[in-house]
């Protein structure tokens, strides 16, 4: 179920404090900047409360400190900020949220200010967040939040959505979800259940048990529901799980290897790759099921489809011409195209959301995380890891989540993040071993 989340329009009328940002103020942040030494200084002090009541995720004042420190968390996973806080930063005072003591922070490029306000108990949780440039003395933006207690994580998550989106000038993404496969176990028995997270890997629920293997989700373009495949003895089968009511339906069923669902951008159709007497092609199927629709004739492997944000184009992996490549195709299959030249091989492609580039695993003696021009041009080597696989888009086409996989036969995967500079990395905390990572839309 979709939790109650009010922004700006309810936030003035509990507060009344909204104004316009002076034209004047030009603090920002440069997104292809990959020295990593110009990250804007952002000083991330707790958030006060003016009266300190209990609520079922703790006191306002402690709610304070935790959604500093995810905001500040937040800003630093981006790679183009240095937030420092709010740990050890004395405790500003309710009177400073709107009329900061700058002389204080000079040290500091920009500061985040707020509160937290509740009446206690069940009631929901006020949240303010105010960016201020340091320099200059004005305000940048100013956001607020009211949620129930519980989602406490998505106003910490929003207000640093606003304060990258003010400074950077792209979109937002960090209130958004992440859904992966979970692996225990030896390499050789496997058990793969779906999961999902907060994209920084809190909020972690598994959805499945394990008794059956599941592989590849991806979220529907409605951030309503997940795909994924399902192994279950000989049987495969595409399920779709709605995340609202817990309830999944069946959308194909086949003996044969399948493989790889992707939604198109409606979310009416579902790309997938099935293998028939040893020839694997793509497939489209109507999003409620039917007879699914062969795309791709080739001999060989036809593996991967992944719609470009138009729907128009569909990127795949295929080795007709010797070795795996990327190819472009038309929605209905024809016009199909190699795109990629270069060296080694080249496998899970995954179009961005803003249509501008190509995400893949570029297979080079290791394999690692790799970017390309629709028209296979300008491939960058984003990851050097050993065994880096699988990239999947943040909401805003900025940054792309993986898993890497450590070398032997004890080797385990884990949820990597990479921006685009390739400059910034960080793993991503999950309870158990994680692959298989399929990042989702913002949050309604």
């Amino acid at each position: 179920m979709t939790p109650a989340f009010s922004l700006t329009t309810r936030f003035a009328a509990v507060i009344g404090l909204l104004f316009a940002v002076p034209a004047q103020a030009q603090l920002s942040v440069d997104v292809t900047d990959d020295s990593g030494a110009n990250a804007l200084k952002i000083a991330v002090p707790s958030l006060p409360t003016s009266q300190v009541v209990t609520t079922p995720a703790g006191t306002t004042q402690e709610l304070g400190q935790k959604i500093a420190q995810v905001i500040a968390d937040d800003l630093k996973g981006s790679g183009l900020f240095a937030p420092a806080g709010p740990s050890g930063m004395r405790q500003i005072s309710m009177g400073e949220v709107t009329a900061p003591n700058f002389a204080s922070w000079s040290a500091y490029e920009a500061l985040v200010h707020g509160f937290v306000r509740s009446a206690g108990g069940d009631n929901d949780i006020t949240v303010g967040c105010y960016l201020y440039d340091v320099a200059l003395q004005t305000e940048l933006t100013r956001q607020g939040y009211v949620v129930a207690p519980r989602d406490w994580r998505r106003a910490a998550h929003k207000c640093a959505d606003a304060i990258y989106a003010r400074l950077s000038g792209e979109s937002p993404f960090f209130d958004s979800r992440i859904a992966y496969i979970a692996e225990s176990g030896p390499k050789d028995k496997r058990v793969k259940r779906l999961a999902i997270m907060d994209s920084d890997g809190a909020n972690h629920r598994f959805i499945t048990n394990g008794q059956s293997l599941a592989l590849t989700p991806r979220f529907s373009p409605d951030y309503g529901s997940i795909l994924y495949v399902s192994y279950v003895g000989q049987r495969v089968r595409i399920f779709v799980y709605d995340i609202g009511t817990g309830k999944q339906r069946m959308v194909t069923e086949s003996s044969n290897p399948t493989f790889a669902p992707r939604w198109s951008p409606d979310g009416r159709w579902i790309l997938f790759s099935m293998a028939i007497a040893g020839n694997t092609d793509i497939y489209r199927v109507s999003a409620n099921g039917g007879t699914p629709v062969r795309l791709t004739t080739s001999p060989g492997l036809d593996v991967g489809g992944s719609y470009s944000p138009d729907g128009t184009k569909i990127v795949f992996e295929s080795d007709r011409s010797g070795s795996q490549q990327l190819y472009v195709m038309n929605a209905d299959g024809s016009n199909q195209h190699r795109i990629s030249h270069g060296g080694g091989r080249y496998a899970t492609p995954e179009w961005s959301p803003r249509g501008d580039l190509i995400a893949f695993t570029k297979i080079a003696g290791d394999f690692h995380i790799a970017v390309m021009t629709p028209d296979g041009n300008n491939e960058r080597i984003l990851t050097h890891g050993w065994q880096d696989e699988a990239p999947t888009w943040s909401p805003n086409g900025r940054v792309l989540q993986f898993f890497r996989t450590s070398a032997g036969r004890s080797g385990t995967s884990q949820v990597w993040q990479v921006d685009l500079t390739g400059v910034n990395e960080r793993r991503i905390p999950t309870p158990l071993s994680g692959s298989d990572p399929a990042w989702g839309p913002l949050l309604p």
